[in-house]
């Protein structure tokens, strides 16, 4: 996993420079770029296109047509021909996957997934967001999920910082405190 993140590193930015000059010049976006490479990043990853495309009888030019969205740009099209013509096609997960990490870092946008015990009301997760914009002086997109076993409280995951506030956590702790 490491060697196809270094791997697929230069070409995210690759990518990701050609989205910024579109976008610079009113020509396309970076959301454009984002559902174009998640749906080629979608098929590469499906077992029964993978195993096609590393396949010989399979030109570089139909690779690419399989994986591109119809609705893909010239300039998306021919960044699918590069991976094809170097034969880093099934790096496209990886490579979408770095694609939105500049595309938020650029955008300033923190992306956090919220999981509770339970479903969160709005007002609830409006404050969250509230206060991660604060924390961390950019806007939050916010992703929500549930899991029971947390008992109550929520934990907080926004890339690097994960905050753990679930009453599950806190038993834990206070275990862990306890047999010390």
């Amino acid at each position: 996993m490491t060697q196809a993140l270094t791997l697929a590193r230069p070409y995210a930015r690759a990518a990701f420079g050609i989205a910024r000059e579109e976008a610079a010049a009113s020509t396309g976006s970076f959301p454009a770029w984002s559902q174009a490479l998640g749906f080629a990043a979608r098929v590469a990853a499906d077992p029964r296109v993978a195993g096609l495309i590393g396949d010989p009888r399979l030109s570089d030019d139909d690779a690419a047509a399989l994986l591109s969205a119809p609705d893909a740009g010239d300039s998306f099209k021919r960044f699918l021909a590069l991976l094809a013509d170097n034969g880093r096609l099934a790096l496209l997960p990886e490579i979408a996957g770095l694609y939105e990490e500049l595309r938020n870092e650029a955008e300033r946008v923190v992306k956090a997934t919220v999981t509770s015990a339970t479903a969160l009301p709005a007002a609830e997760l409006e404050a969250i967001k509230a206060a991660l914009r604060t924390r961390f002086g950019r806007e939050v997109e916010v992703d929500t999920a549930i899991d029971e076993s947390l008992i109550g409280g929520a934990v907080i995951d926004a890339g690097d910082v994960v905050i753990d506030g679930s009453l599950k956590g806190k038993l834990q702790r206070l275990q862990s405190a306890l047999s010390q």
